[in-house]
Parts: structure tokens; sequence; C-alpha cells
């Protein structure tokens, strides 16, 4: 189901709760409404659909993928760069790493980690920092 974009700053400044089995439901709706907004959007946290789990959904080259429980373990190259949020209106200034590892697990609730650079590491870190309820 395609969700309306949550807007409320103190909904989305809560630290995103972890995600169970029981939410594969949400993961469903998150790419639902992220592929709804295509256009305009690469990434997306499930609390931009209002629920407050620690799920992100994004653009990896042409094919959409969700991951569960996302957590960087490791970062190298630091930048500067502005991002824009359907969330929130305009864009802001911040701090992204070239090269993250990341910490998921996959539908099957299986644990994996997997290495990503450039645009792709910048939408997983946009996406985290959700998840940390920290507003870009």
């Amino acid at each position: 189901m395609i969700r309306e974009i949550m807007k409320d700053t103190g909904f989305l400044s809560l630290k995103a709760e972890p995600a169970a089995p029981e939410d594969l439901p949400t993961a469903a709706d998150l790419l639902e409404t992220l592929e709804a907004h295509r256009e305009t959007c690469v990434g997306m946290a499930a609390n931009m659909i209002g629920v407050n789990k620690r799920i992100i959904a994004f653009d990896n080259g042409g094919t959409c993928v969700v991951m569960f429980n996302p957590e960087i373990i490791k970062r190298s190259a630091p930048y500067q760069t502005k991002e824009g949020c359907l969330s929130l209106p305009g864009m802001r200034d911040t701090k992204r790493w070239k090269s993250i590892k990341v910490q998921y697990q996959n539908e099957k609730f299986q644990l994996r980690y997997k290495t990503f650079t450039g645009w792709t590491a910048q939408i997983i870190q946009h996406e985290i920092d959700h998840c940390e309820g920290i507003l870009i």
C-alpha cells in the first residue's frame, strides 16, 4: 500500500525500534511508497511512512533493496554535501562518508554485511540517520 509521507518532525526525531519478522508488511508498503515517489526520491525509512521501525528501502542501481535493522559498522573518506528529503522542505548541509560497511538483516532476518560506495552509500547514510531520529 502506498502510504502518506510523514512530515511531523517530532515523530521523525524518535529513534526507531528494532524491526522483526512481523514488520514484513511495513517493508512492502515502504517499497510501494518508494516506487510511487521514484521520480523525486531514491530512499526511504519506515518512519517516513509513519512506522517507527528500523527498516530502510533504497534504489541500488535500478533495483530497490530493503534492509532491516541496518547499522554502519565501518566508514571512510568523509565529505560535505547537501541533501533534500521528502519529509522536510529545502536542502541541508551534511557530512557523509564515501565508503561504508553496513550490517543488516535481509527479508528472512539473516544477518548480512555489505560495503557500499558513492551515491548508494550516501542514500543509505541518509536513511539510517532517519532510523536514528536525525533530521536531515
